[in-house]
């Protein structure tokens, strides 16, 4: 008993740590929305008159699971944008420069992978994303002006270091979180994305998973479908171009 009531008691505290660590996400949505307390630098649904989805890929890149990645969107013909973490970018630098010859958004997603969470400070944060910043701009020539932050946890500070920083912050669609990381199995990502998508929607994947990743074999699946159906796979930019704001 005296364990399961001091396990309750972790979990309570870890719960409003973590509460009090994220503020309200800004979404704009198309299909119509809460329309208070929004927050303009930070997306995660784009409203769009055109079909057309955001792919987006977190945690990259990797020698396999990139590359693998990279051809399938190749064959479908599809843009996604790749939310990178520094330190792989300096291991994989063949890899990121593919992705911006065919046509991909590369993204900031820290140097070390690092969570905005009690305990780190926005010194760190700060220092972090400028790194990642600098590689991504070394290894490609590209300057990224998108940010996603690590597991989506942000604050009100995080917010001030990026619009300092001239990032925006991106999220992902509420109902496109596909948990991939997970390795949840191919038909559980699939029936994710295809039961609940719709334009202007961003679509979390991830091309870096611990063990066997389901989202090369999902995305063989995915991509064919969703193009059957008529959408256009864009990077975020693109999306962002093309939304539609409502007064």
């Amino acid at each position: 008993m005296l364990r399961i009531f001091s396990f309750i008691i972790c979990l309570t505290v870890l719960s409003l740590l973590m509460a009090g660590n994220k503020t309200l996400a800004y979404t704009l949505t198309h299909r119509g929305g809460n329309g208070s307390n929004l927050n303009s630098s930070v997306s995660e649904i784009i409203p769009t008159a055109q079909k057309q989805i955001a792919l987006t890929f977190d945690d990259g890149p990797t020698l396999d699971e990139t590359s693998q990645i990279l051809d399938v969107l190749k064959e479908y013909e599809a843009k996604a944008t790749f939310f990178l973490v520094g330190s792989r970018v300096e291991r994989y630098q063949d890899i990121v420069r593919r992705e911006v010859e065919e046509g991909h958004e590369i993204a900031n997603h820290t140097y070390h992978h690092l969570i905005c969470q009690p305990g780190v400070s926005m010194d760190q944060l700060r220092k972090d994303i400028k790194l990642a910043q600098n590689s991504i701009i070394r290894v490609s020539g590209y300057k990224p002006h998108l940010f996603r932050p690590v597991q989506g946890f942000y604050n009100k500070q995080l917010l001030k270091v990026l619009e300092d920083e001239g990032l925006q912050m991106v999220l992902w669609s509420p109902e496109q979180d596909s948990w991939d990381w997970d390795r949840p199995g191919v038909s559980h990502i699939v029936k994710t994305v295809l039961n609940h998508v719709n334009s202007g929607d961003i679509i979390l994947l991830h091309d870096h998973v611990n063990g066997k990743s389901d989202t090369i074999s999902a995305l063989k699946i995915i991509l064919p479908e969703l193009k059957r159906q008529g959408f256009e796979f864009v990077t975020v930019s693109e999306l962002l171009k093309n939304q539609e704001l409502k007064d």
